[in-house]
């Protein structure tokens, strides 16, 4: 059966109330048996749907779906820079820019999509992303220097998020180094967001970066209990249902003005606004480095390729690269 009228029907019960098969079936002009077989595809992908005899089928909860009328909409006139693809489910939007990168796929091409099966983490990790509990999305953007030329850019594409959520009333979210975003939950930090970054090019010449945004929106109790790390998501800090489409095109602004400023001028020039949401900022930190050594310092911010900054005990300050360490409040 294709993805397509799993998610047409998918669309009907998006407004988390009852529908009977038949009032589906007519809306489509199908039979009830294609219907129920939709439902059947969509529980495969970890929609969870109640099914009542004489009521019909309706969602555990409602969710908004991504329209590309809707992003455009609040992207504004910065829409026409961009090359939109929403699709309804996908392996990786990382992978897919990847793939679509070398044969010359447009600057400012964005994939997102509404479940994402197997979206990937720094580190290795898995990168949860079930229907309407995660916004997913990748971002493939050229640049004019070569690999060497663009440390900091997870940090760049963190300021952006950040100026973001800042815009749509969560003051309180911050950045840890180098890519996750965090927000206090009672007495805690715990990532909702995070990057990562993909290259492809050569050191000198032009190079081109894919970067993966995930950001946790309304998770299942399910989805919490897979997750490795102390974690919430927005529902939990704001009470209330965010927007998706409203979310991605703010965010796709913020990035198209933080990406620009980073092409020109480097992470430099957005150094001390970073700084400014480092979460452990002159606070005490334990770094555990990839060749299992321990280091705990106090972090004194990053320098202008976007490396951590830590003032060891003896004074003297080590310089920590992104990809080789995880960060924790000591």
């Amino acid at each position: 059966m294709q993805h397509n009228l799993v998610f047409k029907v998918l669309d009907v019960l998006s407004d988390g109330k009852f529908h009977s098969g038949e009032s589906i079936a007519k809306t489509f002009d199908i039979s009830r048996a294609s219907i129920w077989n939709a439902i059947k595809k969509a529980e495969q992908f970890g929609v969870e749907i109640y099914s009542v005899r004489g009521r019909g089928y309706k969602l555990i909860q409602p969710i908004m779906f991504l329209k590309k009328p809707a992003i455009e909409q609040v992207m504004g006139e910065v829409h026409h820079w961009f090359n939109l693809e929403i699709f309804d489910v996908m392996d990786s939007t990382n992978s897919y820019l990847l793939e679509k990168a070398s044969s010359g796929h447009p600057h400012a091409s964005v994939a997102v999509t509404q479940i994402q099966t197997k979206g990937r983490g720094r580190r290795g990790r898995s990168w949860q992303s079930a229907l309407g509990e995660s916004l997913t999305f990748s971002l493939l953007w050229r640049f004019n220097g070569g690999a060497a030329t663009l440390s900091g850019l997870s940090l760049a594409v963190g300021v952006a998020i950040i100026r973001s959520l800042h815009r749509l009333g969560m003051l309180n979210a911050q950045l840890k180094w180098p890519n996750d975003v965090l927000i206090q939950d009672g007495t805690q930090y715990k990532k909702f967001a995070g990057v990562l970054i993909e290259l492809q090019g050569d050191m000198e010449g032009q190079s081109t970066a894919v970067i993966g945004i995930g950001i946790n929106l309304k998770l299942s109790k399910k989805s919490f209990n897979q997750i490795d790390q102390p974690a919430t998501d927005i529902k939990s800090i704001s009470k209330e249902d965010i927007d998706p489409n409203l979310l991605l095109g703010q965010i796709l602004k913020d990035l198209a003005d933080v990406l620009g400023q980073f092409n020109t001028y480097k992470f430099a020039s957005l150094k001390e606004e970073w700084m400014s949401y480092h979460v452990y900022q002159h606070q005490i930190v334990t770094l555990s480095v990839g060749d299992g050594r321990s280091v705990t310092g106090l972090a004194q911010g990053v320098n202008d390729d976007g490396a951590l900054l830590v003032e060891k005990p003896s004074h003297e300050i080590e310089i920590f690269s992104s990809g080789e360490i995880t960060l924790r409040k000591a």
